[in-house]
């Protein structure tokens, strides 16, 4: 019997991935990255406004190009093998659409809208939204809607986006007929029927971004819309009732996408998912382990037995919905909203003489000022880890607040901004960093002691990921700091491995999730371990990470309210 093969596709924050998987044992027959054009150069984000999005075209041509890159030059007996395709994509990243489902962006009139785009995980741009969602949530009388998702909405979600869109732009409000999220426009882009009421939404995505829950009979009641803003009256019947695990076919792949991508149209679309949640079902999560996706941010997970878990609420994390992660278990998702993303900060503050100067410093010829430019991009963030895990750790009296985007669990609030107290002139480039690493480690520990103090165990801990690969000095912090060990998966492409194992199902291959896992997992090529007397050091660090978290939330707070 012939081998067959799937293709996982990972919609990352600048790139998307595919890779051909042998559903066998999961090894990778072929893979390609492409990186999106328009988002490389800049367009339609202010990061000033904390605005970041994306054109549908981007993600388009990512598609067709990485996944004719990742069989191009495989033989016919894999290519023809090829039995299922699942997407997953960074969320909440709604967009708006027209009646059969076109994003508003894809039109002429609106092709320079960024409101017509699709809105990023990341853009913070409805702060104000999100707070009066949890004002009229926790007032209006009824269901709070917001109780499945730690009882605290966020600016980085659905309704906060779409309705500061709404406001944002009279041409969107007009012309807009219904919204649709990245995961679930993908997978129906695929197979062919993109119409807003039958495409197959993403149950990750309606759970923890959109306060669908079974118990409301889907999405939030009309009322409560209504009187959130005017402008949302009559959308919910516009949107979806029904939402639908990873393992659940979408369709067949359409003639022309088969056409475009060289494959058959027996191929099977999965239900799209988040990126995060694929890469724990990639990283093999289990129940009781957090499992960390440590890149630009971070997502935590844990999933949990439906009969264990009961009608138990967890606040201040971003949603408990069953199956959203694992088919059959209760996912629970937390997470950082900046975690690489702070390095890559600092990174590009001290870059600022070498892009600013030594680029206009014409006595270099241009073959040179480039080369020091890309080298010194290159290695800053490894030398700066390499003499920062030199510093005795008690020389670090530095302490910084990971908030440079806001917080996003434990109890989301975008509005706060990060912090760095204790400097001295004696505090260099290296005390500033190792402090700035910190710092994400101890925002790492609060999610963890939210978890346990709701009463959600924690048996392990599995990490995933560019930070987790690339840079053993913080994966040391990060362990010393929680004080517990630390398994880093094997795999470089959990995101998009655990999406072919989703295929795989969808497919028919494997039953379950379970069983793909178990032949397609990849396991852990590392181990960190906390060293005692760094973890009792740490302890009085996390004190004063949080004391200065509270001052900064609550005094600075008041302070600029009579500036």
């Amino acid at each position: 019997m012939a081998k067959k093969f799937v293709i996982g596709i990972d919609y990352g924050t600048d790139s998307v991935r595919s890779v051909v998987v042998d559903t066998d044992d999961g090894k990778i027959a072929g893979t390609s990255v492409f990186e999106y054009p328009r988002w490389k150069k800049g367009l339609f984000c202010d990061p000033a406004s904390n605005q970041f999005r994306q054109h549908p075209l981007d993600y388009i041509e990512g598609l067709e190009q990485s996944v004719k890159g990742a069989i191009r030059g495989l033989p016919s007996e894999i290519v023809n093998n090829i039995v299922g395709i699942t997407v997953d994509t960074t969320g909440s990243t709604p967009v708006a659409v027209d009646i059969a489902g076109v994003p508003l962006s894809m039109k002429p009139e609106f092709e320079c809208n960024p409101d017509a785009m699709f809105i990023l995980w990341k853009d913070h741009t409805s702060v104000k939204e999100a707070a009066e969602i949890n004002e009229l949530a926790g007032t209006w009388g009824g269901v709070n809607f917001t109780k499945f998702e730690g009882g605290i909405y966020s600016s980085e979600w659905f309704w906060a986006k779409i309705l500061h869109a709404l406001r944002n732009s009279e041409s969107v409000r007009k012309k807009a007929w219904s919204w649709v999220e990245h995961c679930d426009w993908i997978p129906a882009l695929l197979i062919g029927n993109t119409d807003p009421l039958q495409l197959k939404r993403s149950r990750c995505a309606a759970g923890h971004k959109a306060m669908w829950h079974k118990s409301f009979n889907g999405l939030p009641d009309e009322k409560f819309l209504s009187r959130l803003d005017p402008l949302l009256a009559g959308l919910r019947e516009k949107l979806y009732k029904d939402t639908y695990t990873c393992d659940v076919e979408a369709g067949s792949l359409s003639e022309e996408w088969a056409m475009r991508l060289g494959l058959s149209t027996n191929v099977k679309v999965g239900v799209g998912s988040f990126d995060a949640h694929q890469g724990a079902i990639g990283g093999e999560i289990k129940p009781y382990h957090l499992i960390k996706v440590m890149g630009t941010s971070t997502c935590d997970m844990i999933v949990i037995p439906l009969e264990e878990a009961g009608d138990k609420l967890v606040a201040g994390i971003c949603g408990q919905v069953d199956g959203s992660i694992l088919p059959g278990m209760l996912g629970l998702e937390a997470g950082q909203s900046a975690f690489g993303d702070i390095y890559a900060w600092y990174s590009k503050l001290l870059m600022w003489p070498v892009t600013s100067i030594v680029s206009k410093m014409n006595w270099l010829d241009e073959k040179t000022r480039d080369k020091i430019i890309e080298e010194t991009g290159d290695r800053i963030i490894e030398e700066l880890s390499k003499q920062a895990e030199s510093l005795p750790l008690e020389d670090s009296a530095i302490v910084a607040l990971d908030w440079m985007n806001g917080r996003r669990t434990p109890d989301a609030n975008q509005a706060l901004k990060g912090a760095i107290t204790g400097l001295s002139l004696g505090s260099d480039a290296p005390r500033i960093f190792r402090a700035l690493v910190e710092a994400t480690a101890f925002g790492s520990k609060m999610i963890n002691e939210r978890f346990i103090s709701e009463g959600v165990r924690i048996d392990g801990v599995i990490a995933i990921g560019g930070v987790a690969k690339k840079n053993p000095f913080v994966m040391q912090i990060v362990s010393d700091v929680l004080n517990m060990p630390i398994k880093v998966a094997s795999s470089d492409q959990t995101c998009a491995l655990g999406s072919a194992m989703a295929a795989s199902v969808v497919a028919g291959v494997y039953k379950d999730i379970s069983a793909a896992q178990k032949a397609m997992g990849c396991g852990f090529e590392k181990e960190y371990k906390p060293d005692p007397a760094r973890a009792k050091k740490y302890e009085t660090l996390f004190r004063k990470y949080k004391e200065l978290g509270l001052f900064t939330e609550k005094d600075l707070k008041n302070c600029f309210k009579f500036a």
